[in-house]
């Protein structure tokens, strides 16, 4: 597929049409289905432009931890872009009714501020690359048929799980020196829902540091789909906890130290 535009803008199309009739993404026509992740990303920037999403406002990084690979029973960590319509504030409030079976996750966000072409790069010169750390909360949707039974390709071709960000605000600077260090990694962020505490982790779980998130992001399939990252896009890194999946009307609240808070409302 990565040579056959024209399948992956079929794939896209039909991605494209369940999302707007809010349907469950069955399997694709064998014809277009991607078969593998590199298909998987050619079919989600195809839907980007189908969506007038390119280049997107940022990506999601999903399963960046240990706890999440396990939970979601995959090996690798997988992208998916973000719009910037999807970019919302903190203290956001939307009708549970308006998300497909949605579920909420715990992150680090970097707001990039310059271009990072795709292909390997050292930790510390990304560290550069970061205009600012915020904490976020990721709204996910289960909208497959057969949930992760539908396979990583199709997951990754319609932005594995993705359906929104609430954004805090920019916490203060963090240096290129000190973002490389540990202080990010040790960083331990919580996740309350209604109230009650639902988990716990820290920065180091994603990948052992947030940076290594994004040097897996810019070396990735998705960084060469898009034609790598941009300044001003956000990266969420991947939550340090697995996903609370929600069932009515909910409030939540992330923090993380030395981060701030953000917090999300479902009516």
């Amino acid at each position: 597929m990565t040579t056959d535009t024209g399948r992956a803008e079929r794939a896209a199309e039909a991605i494209a049409d369940a999302l707007a009739a809010r349907r469950t993404l069955a399997p694709l026509d064998p014809s277009i289905a991607p078969t593998d992740p590199t298909e998987g990303y050619a079919v989600q920037a195809a839907l980007a432009r189908h969506l007038g999403a390119f280049p997107p406002a940022g990506f999601k990084i999903g399963a960046t931890a240990a706890t999440m690979q396990l939970h979601l029973g995959i090996r690798t960590p997988a992208a998916g872009f973000m719009m910037r319509s999807g970019l919302l504030a903190s203290g956001a409030a939307s009708p549970y009714r308006s998300w497909f079976t949605p579920g909420v996750e715990c992150e680090i966000a970097f707001r990039l501020g310059a271009d990072i072409p795709p292909g390997e790069h050292r930790q510390e010169a990304l560290a550069e690359a970061v205009a600012a750390v915020l904490p976020a909360i990721e709204i996910v949707e289960n909208r497959y048929q057969g949930g992760v039974g539908i396979g990583t390709p199709m997951l990754i071709a319609d932005r594995f799980f993705h359906g929104a960000a609430v954004l805090g605000a920019d916490a203060e600077a963090w240096s290129p020196l000190r973002l490389a260090g540990r202080d990010l990694a040790a960083a331990r962020g919580r996740m309350v829902v209604n109230g009650k505490l639902f988990g716990e982790g820290q920065g180091g779980d994603l990948l052992g540091h947030p940076l290594a998130v994004l040097r897996w992001l810019a070396a990735s399939p998705a960084a060469a789909a898009f034609g790598g990252l941009r300044a001003g896009q956000v990266i969420l890194c991947g939550s340090v906890t697995p996903p609370a999946w929600l069932s009515g009307p909910t409030e939540v609240e992330v923090s993380f130290d030395g981060l701030g808070t953000v917090t999300a409302r479902f009516t």
